[in-house]
């Protein structure tokens, strides 16, 4: 059974289904009156809403006029109900977005210490997933209502504006945040947006993504920290910046990691680093035990704790926490396990 919707778009329901009813039942009304059904369709209409033609038809018998009067009255009643009903449903949604407003940019002002992901397609989807996984504290940015609904759906933080543009990134908090990642796929927007985040916060981490290999060299110049291609290197890299950015580059920031990641990746092996969320089966556990049902698979050689401390070569008896960075070695050749 076909439930009706709640709120104002029940009243704006019943309307609808109340006037389908009069219309439906006063123009069969007419037709067994002997009129043809499309000028008894006709009349109906501009009787309902008033409209003030010339009959089609003479009303001379007291059961046509009857009838019409009832048709005025029940009309005319039903479109004041389904005319408030729409303004009401419409006055609700705007409120709804206004007071969605007020409490996101209240949510925003409390944020200090936070990441700002400029764009939400593909790449910025991932970052957001990868940052609350590592318990990191952010805001999305991005121009289009349909990306930012569906980020929203997600339960992550949106606001809607131009992030090339000075006055959005205050809103959003640009002073107090420790990272910007712009992600947008488009280079040139890349770049005006480095060129103003760093303009307005000089300390700011800001992580952007090239689309193009030329552009590394005009985001490094435009204010950028790092610059990553997602066609070698993901979302779950920029995430590394992000949330562990000693780590991060501890693993590939040198020339002798990067010899390293490649003589493991030719016995093969990787080097990952990867944040443990909270609701992950990982979280609690000790190194010894995920390395048992791992079964050989990896093995975990640094730990970058949520405080910024960093253990290497750990105990196997540590325990890891939610937010963790795991260092960690895989087998190239056998599916990675997932901290999930």
């Amino acid at each position: 059974m076909t439930r009706l919707p709640t709120g104002p778009w029940r009243n704006l329901a019943i309307g609808l289904i109340y006037m389908l009813c009069v219309i439906t039942l006063a123009t069969l009304a007419y037709v067994l009156a002997g009129w043809n059904l499309g000028d008894a369709f006709y009349f109906v209409i501009i009787t309902i809403f008033t409209v003030g033609y010339e009959e089609v038809h003479p009303i001379v018998s007291p059961e046509l006029r009857a009838l019409t009067i009832g048709t005025i009255v029940l009309g005319s009643t039903g479109v004041i109900f389904l005319t408030g009903a729409l303004v009401q449903a419409f006055t609700y949604t705007q409120i709804q977005q206004l007071l969605g407003n007020r409490r996101m940019k209240t949510q925003i002002e409390k944020m200090s210490g936070h990441v700002i992901i400029c764009g939400y397609g593909r790449i910025g989807e991932a970052l957001a997933e990868e940052l609350r996984a590592g318990g990191a504290d952010f805001v999305i940015v991005d121009l289009d209502e349909a990306r930012l609904t569906l980020a929203a759906a997600q339960g992550f933080p949106t606001w809607a504006g131009d992030a090339t543009t000075e006055a959005v990134l205050e809103e959003v908090g640009v002073h107090r945040a420790r990272a910007l990642a712009t992600v947008v796929p488009n280079d040139a927007v890349n770049v005006f947006i480095t060129l103003t985040a760093r303009s307005l916060n000089k300390d700011l981490e800001i992580i952007a993504r090239g689309v193009s290999p030329n552009t590394k060299g005009k985001l490094l110049h435009a204010g950028a920290s790092s610059v990553v291609e997602p066609t070698h290197i993901g979302a779950e890299r920029i995430a590394q910046l992000i949330l562990f950015p000693r780590t991060a580059r501890y693993t590939e920031g040198t020339q002798r990691m990067r010899a390293l990641a490649a003589g493991l990746h030719s016995l093969g092996l990787d080097l990952e680093v990867t944040a443990v969320p909270a609701e992950s089966k990982q979280a609690g556990a000790t190194i010894e035990s995920i390395e048992r049902e791992a079964g050989g698979a990896m093995f975990i050689v640094a730990i970058n704790r949520k405080n910024g401390e960093t253990l290497t070569r750990p105990d196997p008896s540590t325990v890891i926490e939610p937010g963790d960075g795991v260092v960690m070695i895989t087998r190239a050749s056998r599916s990675t396990p997932k901290v999930s």
